[in-house]
């Protein structure tokens, strides 16, 4: 069975409940005691993220964080 809580609480616990929800679990939100809404999971679309899909697929250059030629830096400066 759904849990129900006020409008109150609900404004006030939103992320927690949305937590909740996408958890798996329904949330009825009622004002004054009739119940109005339902707050539930949406099915999941897509493909889960993979940490650190891109190792090895990606490297980063030992001068990455050099700095730029000058007349780059003017350009990015405004300075032209």
């Amino acid at each position: 069975m759904a849990d129900t809580v006020s409008l109150y609480d609900a404004k006030t616990h939103l992320s927690q409940l949305v937590d909740r929800a996408a958890a798996g679990e329904e949330i009825v939100i009622s004002k004054h005691g009739v119940p109005l809404a339902r707050l539930v999971p949406l099915p999941f679309k897509g493909a889960h993220r993979v940490p650190a899909g891109a190792l090895g697929q990606v490297t980063i250059q030992p001068d990455f964080d050099a700095p730029l030629p000058p007349e780059i830096d003017d350009a990015f400066a405004g300075r032209t």
